[in-house]
């Protein structure tokens, strides 16, 4: 039995379901921004190969943070599915409320996590 109310559980599932949303459209942009970029020599303020270069390296590196939160907000959603939502992946032990309502897709307790 979850120590979460219905209410609570309510009010985090919607906000797991409104940060979801908003990854996915991020994911869209990025994805977007990921694609070759079109060098044209005689444009003014273009782009140069290094700059290209290094923007792709840094929507690389927001891919795989977009791509690592995704997944831990569908595991909590699962783990809601699964009443498991709230405790602790590691040690069983409840997540507080508090600590869901700043990181509702944690999957351990702060103890667990350090």
């Amino acid at each position: 039995m979850s120590h979460l109310t219905p209410d609570q559980l309510a009010e985090l599932r919607s906000v797991l379901e409104r940060d979801l949303e908003k990854l996915e459209r991020s994911m869209r942009v990025t994805d977007e921004a990921m694609r070759p970029v079109e060098l044209d020599q005689s444009a003014v303020g273009r782009l140069s190969r290094m700059d290209s270069l290094q923007n792709q390296g840094l929507t690389r590196n927001l891919q795989e943070r977009e791509q690592v939160k995704l997944a831990l907000i569908v595991g909590a959603l699962r783990r809601m599915e699964e009443s498991r939502y709230g405790t602790c992946t590691e040690c069983d032990a409840p997540v507080p409320f508090e600590r869901l309502l700043v990181f509702p897709e944690a999957p351990t307790c702060a103890a667990c996590t350090s």
